[in-house]
């Protein structure tokens, strides 16, 4: 399916979905998508690939979810595609892990860290086209075995009244998402300010609410933006790079100037985060009517998905080979390259998209900018007569109690 083909189903999804297929297809990824409609299947399909290592075959009390009440199987909801975003989740599958190319989802035992078996399995399911390009909040609550998803804090606060989610892990410090622009045709930009300086257009997903606080806050111009962005490079390089337009630093800086051959130029950005808007992406989080119950279960749970993402961003490979091998199994146009993932890790180590924040511990919230982006946010949407939950406040939307503080980065 190609850029133009995405339905657009639910703008809130909209605006940090990616392009399902590059205009320009590099040979390499091209013979990969070929292969992989060859060989996938729709059914069961089994894998060597391991992201953590052997299971011991024992269960030490501290890793035993089994015992904490958890589900047989945790099954995760992810908001697109295997991308090394989700590493520190894939990370967390054990040996020989079963993937089901038809329902775009893989399982196998949940180990921690040093591959120490912990009792139950895991199920990670891909998100984006998988699941019609929905909400993963709207996953949660039509689906009551999904025990944990992918959420934004704009997302959650849109929802707060109707579907209410609680984070407890920020998988991302920082959102990776961008705008970007040719450093050749616009050599004086430094930020999206700049941008707003001047009339130039800027592409970027229809129903983005970090567009509107822009437009809102006179960062850029309501005149300036154009909500027609698909997530094709086309009208992009049609213009010659005089427009700007959004992306994830994680990924397209790397594949517009290395598998995109109508472009192969090198592109700056700036991090929405850093202009302003500094949502969390990527948190992991419960419906909460089911938070309660599941405390047991999280007590354990959420410091070994801690220790995940650590151990991932200290050797990705293992995860990085599960990640491109689903990429081809689930063949459903995503293209991924072993370039783009290993750019992925690096560029979320140096921009502090995975990080601890301002202090020592990885995945915790700060209230304040949590706070922040409700003041933000009620007003847009109530603008767009959505109302949020009345009195709306951090503690509704976040839950830190079931990290271990002293694990984090550099730890």
């Amino acid at each position: 399916m190609g850029p133009s083909e995405i339905p657009g189903r639910n703008p809130l999804f909209r605006s940090r979905r990616r392009p399902t297929r590059l205009v320009a297809l590099t040979a390499t990824a091209t013979a990969l998508a070929l292969t992989a409609a060859a060989c996938g299947s729709s059914g069961s399909d089994s894998s060597t690939t391991s992201a953590a290592g052997s299971s011991t075959g024992t269960v030490p009390a501290q890793y035993d979810l089994k015992a904490a009440g958890c589900p047989s199987t945790i099954v995760l909801q992810t908001d697109w595609n295997p991308e090394s975003e989700h590493g520190g989740q894939y990370q967390l599958l054990g040996p020989d892990p079963k993937i089901n190319s038809g329902a775009k989802s893989v399982t196998s035992e949940l180990v921690a860290h040093g591959g120490v078996d912990t009792g139950v399995k895991l199920e990670i399911r891909a998100g984006g086209p998988a699941i019609g390009y929905q909400t993963v909040t709207s996953q949660l609550y039509k689906d009551t075995g999904i025990t944990l998803g992918y959420l934004g804090t704009d997302e959650q606060i849109a929802l707060s009244k109707t579907q209410p989610t609680v984070a407890v892990l920020a998988g991302l410090e920082k959102s990776p998402q961008i705008i970007q622009w040719s450093p050749e045709k616009h050599p004086d930009w430094k930020t999206i300010a700049d941008i707003g300086k001047t009339g130039t257009k800027v592409l970027y997903y229809q129903g983005a609410a970090y567009m509107d606080y822009f437009t809102g806050s006179g960062i850029l111009k309501k005149s300036q933006v154009d909500g027609s962005y698909d997530g094709s490079p086309t009208n992009f390089v049609a213009s010659g790079g005089d427009d700007a337009v959004q992306g994830f630093a994680t990924s397209e800086p790397y594949t517009w100037a290395h598998e995109v051959r109508s472009w192969d130029k090198p592109l700056k950005y700036q991090l929405i985060a850093d202009a302003g808007f500094n949502f969390y992406q990527q948190a992991i989080g419960v419906r909460k009517d089911k938070l309660a119950a599941l405390t047991p279960c999280l007590t354990k749970l959420v410091p070994i998905m801690q220790q995940s993402i650590v151990d991932f961003v200290a050797n990705p490979d293992a995860a990085n080979k599960l990640i491109l091998n689903l990429v081809e199994k689930y063949n459903n146009g995503w293209v991924y390259s072993a370039g783009v993932a290993s750019y992925a890790v690096s560029t979320m180590k140096s921009l502090g998209i995975v990080g601890n924040g301002s202090n020592r511990t990885l995945g915790d919230f700060d209230d304040a900018r949590l706070q922040h982006l409700i003041e933000i946010l009620d007003p847009i949407y109530q603008a767009q007569n959505k109302p949020i939950l009345a009195g709306l406040k951090p503690s509704d939307l976040v839950k830190d109690s079931f990290l271990d503080p002293k694990i984090g980065l550099g730890s």
